[in-house]
């Protein structure tokens, strides 16, 4: 017996019943946007603009430098990495707040390396997932060129099989931008350790999205994204963590002024500073973190409600009725979920294959010109890696009837094939 979709009423009863629906209330969110793609850049917090005022007009232009010290400008990387170490599963001190995702991952997969080899001279081999994100995989190729290491690239289902002990470092993003599917922290990093092998996690698709706990996974090192669902703005920094094991000992290669033990003695030989400090790197953006800090305070906000499980308990239910919907009323269509459909493998968002015959990029525009904005994702075009259109379910801001909504505009492109005109054809430089 097939059961019928919801409707449109029944997912507005769904949010009318919901505990976090006042969540939204913390964004602002333009008018006619269906926004579905947090999972590249989320929304804006309602209280940034007056923080990036306050930071520029009154710290800046009237504090000035002394703003270093009296609007705690030099203590903003640990004071916003404690805030993020709450939703990740480290400790206060732990995290801290730095440069870029790619920047950090250089600094951390360096250390890992360095550490792995120093303790089996033999081990030479970076592990990786072949869909991993690029930056990720063009990181690690520079470093392999650079320490006559080898980046070695496989499927999903192939790396535990793959793990030797001329693995060195097991270099994973927890969830995979492309599919949304989830890896299984813990369990990698234990079946890592056990062959000698260490662990880099990159949190961008799940710092914010689904519950981490790097801790009681035991990992190694960690980065993430600050842009994405952490709301911390376009371009916001990101953020690193290391085991306490690791941190207190561990080498940094970019060793900056600001991870000196001692930054304003202005030493001319470098001396780390302790722990998690010592990643630190040039002067922290201060107007970057004063506004991801409001990002961040936004998913804390969750914590009186149920915190990182009860978001997630509703990205769940959110991507279900989206895979529920897209199945019951775009079926004629051919397209095809690659995120999967068992929850405990399912990130934040649903990744449809875009058949033969559907420009995924054309239809992608024609949904956004409706007001409903997701991504494309190019792949080769192969089943094996296909074109896909990708929603994130944001359950902070993201209703059960943008839901509902979304998939009414995208049934309506496909059936009406208004993705074929022309206007939709000339790809733009960000897709």
């Amino acid at each position: 017996m097939t059961t019928a979709p919801l409707t449109r009423d029944d997912c507005a009863a769904l949010d009318a019943a919901d505990p976090l629906a006042r969540l939204r209330d913390q964004f602002t969110l333009p008018p006619g946007v269906n926004y579905l793609d947090g999972n590249s850049l989320g929304v804006m917090p309602a209280t940034a603009p007056a923080r990036a005022h306050a930071v520029v007009q009154q710290e800046w232009g009237e504090g000035l430098i002394r703003s270093w010290n009296t609007a705690g400008w030099i203590t903003l990387p640990q004071r916003v990495g404690d805030k993020i170490a709450r939703l990740v599963g480290a400790a206060p001190g732990e995290v801290v707040v730095a440069d870029s995702t790619s920047v950090n991952l250089f600094k951390v997969l360096t250390a890992a390396l360095a550490r792995a080899r120093r303790q089996a001279p033999g081990r030479r081999v970076i592990l990786s997932e072949r869909s991993n994100f690029p930056t990720d995989l063009y990181i690690a190729q520079s470093l392999a060129a650079q320490h006559g290491a080898e980046l070695e690239l496989v499927d999903a289902e192939q790396i535990d099989a793959r793990l030797d002990e001329r693995v060195a470092v097991l270099m994973l993003t927890q969830v995979n931008y492309r599919t949304g599917a989830v890896h299984d922290m813990a369990a990698l990093t234990a079946r890592a350790h056990a062959v000698g092998a260490l662990t880099v996690w990159d949190l961008a698709h799940s710092a914010g999205a689904i519950p981490v706990d790097l801790n009681g996974a035991g990992a190694d090192f960690a980065i993430g994204c600050g842009y994405k669902y952490l709301n911390g703005g376009p371009g916001a920094p990101a953020f690193v963590w290391a085991h306490a094991r690791h941190a207190a000992h561990i080498e940094q290669p970019l060793s900056g002024w600001m991870g000196h033990a001692s930054p304003f003695t202005f030493d001319t030989a470098y001396r780390p500073a302790a722990g998690m400090a010592r990643y630190l790197c040039g002067t922290p953006s201060v107007i970057g973190m004063s506004v991801l800090e409001c990002g961040v305070d936004t998913l804390l906000a969750a914590e009186p409600l149920g915190g990182m499980a009860a978001l997630r308990a509703k990205s769940l239910a959110l991507t279900d009725l989206f895979l529920a919907q897209v199945a019951a009323r775009c079926a004629a269509h051919g397209l095809r979920s690659v995120t999967p459909s068992e929850p405990a493998r399912r990130g934040s968002q649903v990744s449809l294959a875009c058949p033969p015959g559907l420009d995924g990029y054309a239809a992608m525009q024609a949904l956004i010109e409706q007001g409903v904005i997701g991504d494309f994702r190019a792949g080769d075009g192969t089943p094996e890696q296909p074109h896909l259109l990708r929603f994130g379910f944001t359950p902070l801001y993201t209703r059960f009837v943008d839901v509902h909504d979304a998939v009414t505009v995208l049934a309506q492109v496909l059936d009406t094939a208004a993705w074929r005109a022309p206007r939709f054809q000339h790809k733009a430089a960000v897709t």
